[in-house]
């Protein structure tokens, strides 16, 4: 089975890397917090000391990161250890102007796999994965963590990324207002709560009162920034703004939803 290097052990990243060890592929992980691979290390995983230890000797790389910044700074720093033959599963949320960066490897086969689904589905090998680029050397490896749907050439699920997370993120701070609507409007939460369950923004509503998952708010600003730098997006910037305005470090953007209900006027 191939040797895996695993980059990123996030609320997402972790649970994923498990599920490949679990499936018995050598595994090799590394995190800039050093100490989340320690569980991954109990359970057969080896640590890196660095990206470029991590990806020497690896027939994949996983990266799961925060963001482009990430994603470039950890490219620079294997650029001279990483194998040509090598392939690349860009999974994290970056966009498809990283992704095209990345692929400027020499000699190294990219893959653009960012999912869709929480924590919940990340552990139980259920996300959706949007992939672009030539998926067919990788799609048994991508098999442990979900289904694969293809979405055309490199960069486009990194794309179609960006597009999906703008809606539901922006759906999110919709279902927000709308209950605050309610509530000034002296509405039962519980009632009003139904009917937009019941609504076209069912699924909105539902993840906006999630439990048991997470979503950083930091990252959905982050996937918002993204989009608004590609394109006029007006109600999407306005959904950003709410996010930073409301959100606390580290908190599922469920929690944000509920403060922008209840405290921004």
């Amino acid at each position: 089975m191939e040797h895996i290097a695993f980059l990123g052990l996030g609320h997402m990243g972790a649970p994923m890397a498990r599920r490949l060890r679990a499936a018995g592929h050598p595994l090799t992980v590394w995190n800039r917090t050093a100490e989340k691979t320690a569980s991954l290390v109990a359970e057969g995983a080896t640590a890196a000391a660095s990206p470029a230890d991590a990806v020497r000797d690896a027939d994949v790389v996983i990266t799961m990161l925060t963001g482009p910044e990430a994603l470039d700074a950890v490219v620079e720093a294997v650029s001279a250890a990483v194998r040509p033959g090598t392939h690349w599963i860009e999974m994290s949320t970056v966009g498809p102007d990283a992704v095209h960066r990345l692929g400027r490897l020499p000699g190294v086969r990219v893959v653009d796999a960012p999912v869709m689904g929480s924590t919940d589905r990340a552990a139980a090998g259920t996300l959706g994965i949007l992939a672009g680029g030539d998926t067919a050397p990788v799609e048994h490896v991508l098999a442990h963590l979900g289904t694969v749907t293809r979405t055309g050439p490199l960069g486009s699920g990194a794309a179609l990324k960006l597009v999906v997370n703008s809606a539901v993120i922006g759906g999110i701070a919709v279902v927000a207002e709308a209950l605050r609507l309610a509530d000034a409007l002296g509405l039962d939460g519980q009632t009003s709560r139904t009917a937009l369950a019941n609504s076209p923004l069912g699924g909105a509503v539902a993840r906006a009162f999630a439990e048991d998952v997470h979503f950083d708010t930091a990252l959905a600003v982050k996937d918002l920034a993204l989009a608004t730098q590609t394109a006029e997006l007006p109600m999407i910037k306005a959904a950003s703004d709410l996010y930073r305005k409301a959100a606390e470090p580290g908190e599922d953007i469920s929690r944000t939803a509920a403060r922008i209900r209840a405290t921004l006027s």
